[in-house]
């Protein structure tokens, strides 16, 4: 599903509501409606909303159009929640949805849903909606979901994608097909109702992404607007910057578009995973992020570029998506072992103006290039746990360009991750054939040292798994303790971010973390972490599907 959440969010989405347009950058957006009527997280209440105007709501003159984009929020445990925004045309308001799921097209078409009959004047209809779609169960971590919406939305069901169409579950003992070419049945546990007179809905179908398969053009929204928006060169040049785990902004006038770089971007590092600061987009209050010194992928309204640029901005990489501009200090693409470079370039225009997933495979292809060889540094002996030989990944290829990327990748968090998740999969005895796998051994990248890992497992499992309680204290000590300069790094951000007595101080409620306080007053030694996750300071919540209550919710109603 995408999830960071360990073992998979307790429902679809957390909180539904509609903000206000500010009148000024000092008011917050005040909160129109929200769903469910009980959501009492008062620290999202008061900070999320401000992520619905990330520009300068004084300047910039309202869009014509709907537009929809992405903020994110990322806890301690880099857990990430993300909000789904819609901006009505003239920007009168927003509708957001905070999910752990990043189902761009899925929400993105709920709220276009939910914003039409608002607009109609239709709340029940959109309560029901919201109230069904809280009490669906979530599809396994390999399964797709498919919700399909008929007549009416109280037909509203839930299943597993078949041969790229939804097909959902009954959930009553009577079904009726639905429309013909829809590829399903649909019901409720009364049986199926009729459209109500005067509200029928055509049909509409939320698909969930598969997880098992690479974002495609046109079908992914983020990656097409990317390959539109950006020219080749500067695609290849952002990802050498990614790799390289730089401070990069991105910069944009339309907030779509920017949300979907940025998302878009980090899809390319797949099978790794961006691990530093995401901020789609910054707003107003938060700016000064933009200062810190560890590294971070931020988007930025053009409105609001002018203040980014006033700031003391040292070793940024910064793209402006609109004049199709990329400035860097850095050399990163010449860093790149040449062979990579090479096949991105001549093979990435040809790709990106087709259909399918030639963009995606072609960066798969180029990761393979790059760290396939980790295969031949996995050590794998009888009665011991996996671990990683960092010398001999490093002794690969000696003199080639590879080998001095090499040098540095080891270093970055990205790759860290990448090992220490591996190592994970393969000493609990669940191996792995992912796309990423697949890929190192047909470009033939490797040696197919994994056959040793094959009598390993197989010899684990004889012994019944007795080891996997020791993997984590014998797992090679540069794995486990990965983020120690990230920690060491994090020193010095005090300085820069510290919240002021005046109006410039910050504000809680971004991805980015601060370090702790140990001077100044009480009240800023009480600050929450920027990347602590809203709501994080009390007990979990039960990792069970949300109970609702049986009554009708009223918290919609505007009043």
């Amino acid at each position: 599903m995408g999830s960071t959440v360990e073992g998979g969010p307790p429902a679809v989405f957390d909180w539904f509501f509609e903000a206000a347009y500010p009148a000024s950058l000092q008011e917050d957006p005040p909160i129109l409606r929200q769903f469910p009527p009980d959501f009492r997280d008062q620290e999202a209440l008061q900070m999320v909303p401000k992520f619905c105007f990330p520009f300068d709501v004084e300047r910039e003159p309202p869009s014509t159009a709907v537009q929809h984009f992405t903020f994110a929020l990322t806890d301690l445990t880099g857990t990430r929640r993300f909000g789904f925004c819609r901006l009505r045309a003239g920007a009168h308001s927003c509708l957001c949805i905070l999910s752990h799921l990043p189902w761009f097209e899925v929400f993105y078409k709920l709220l276009n849903t939910v914003g039409d009959l608002l607009a109609q004047d239709q709340v029940s209809e959109v309560e029901e909606l919201l109230l069904n779609l809280l009490q669906q169960p979530l599809p396994g971590t390999q399964d797709s979901l498919g919700l399909e919406l008929v007549s009416s939305p109280s037909l509203l069901g839930i299943g597993p994608q078949v041969d790229g169409k939804a097909s959902p579950q009954p959930r009553g003992p009577h079904t009726t097909p639905l429309p013909q070419g829809s590829g399903g049945t649909i019901s409720n546990a009364q049986g199926v109702l009729p459209p109500a007179p005067g509200k029928s809905l055509p049909l509409s179908c939320f698909v969930a992404p598969d997880s098992g398969r690479l974002p495609s053009i046109p079908e992914n929204r983020n990656l097409t607007e990317l390959v539109v928006a950006v020219t080749d060169e500067n695609i290849v040049g952002l990802f050498a910057a990614l790799l390289a785990e730089r401070r990069i902004l991105l910069i944009s006038s339309k907030l779509s578009t920017l949300t979907s770089c940025v998302h878009a971007s980090c899809a390319l590092l797949y099978p790794m995973h961006w691990e530093h600061v995401l901020i789609p987009t910054l707003p107003p209050h938060l700016l000064d992020y933009c200062c810190a010194p560890m590294p971070y992928l931020i988007g930025v309204h053009a409105s609001l570029a002018e203040r980014v640029r006033e700031k003391a901005l040292e070793d940024v990489v910064m793209m402006n998506v609109d004049s199709n501009t990329l400035e860097t200090p850095f050399d990163d693409v010449q860093e790149l072992p040449p062979e990579v470079v090479s096949l991105l370039r001549l093979r990435l225009r040809k790709v990106a103006l087709a259909p399918g997933e030639g963009v995606s495979r072609l960066f798969l292809k180029a990761q393979a290039l790059l760290f396939g060889g980790y295969r031949d540094a996995l050590v794998c002996s009888p009665g011991q746990p996996v671990t990683f030989n960092e010398e001999a990944f490093l002794a690969q290829k000696p003199g080639a360009p590879l080998q001095a990327f090499h040098r540095r990748a080891v270093h970055l968090q990205l790759f860290k991750q990448f090992i220490e998740g591996r190592l994970e999969k393969l000493n609990k005895g669940e191996g792995f054939s992912d796309l990423f796998e697949q890929e190192i051994t047909s470009s033939g990248t490797t040696s197919g040292a994994l056959r040793s890992y094959q009598l390993w497992a197989d010899n684990l499992k004889k012994g019944g798994g007795a080891l996997l309680h020791s993997v984590k204290a014998k797992t090679q000590p540069a794995v486990r303790n990965m983020y120690r300069s990230a920690k060491s790094g994090l020193k010095g951000v005090q300085s820069l971010l510290m919240y002021k007595d005046g109006d410039s101080g910050l504000q809680r409620g971004g991805s980015l973390r601060a370090p702790s306080l140990t001077s100044r007053s009480d009240r800023l030694q009480q600050r929450l972490p920027i990347t602590q996750h809203f709501g994080q300071n009390r007990p979990l919540r039960p990792s069970r599907r949300l109970q609702l209550e049986e009554k009708p919710p009223e918290s919609l109603r505007e009043g």
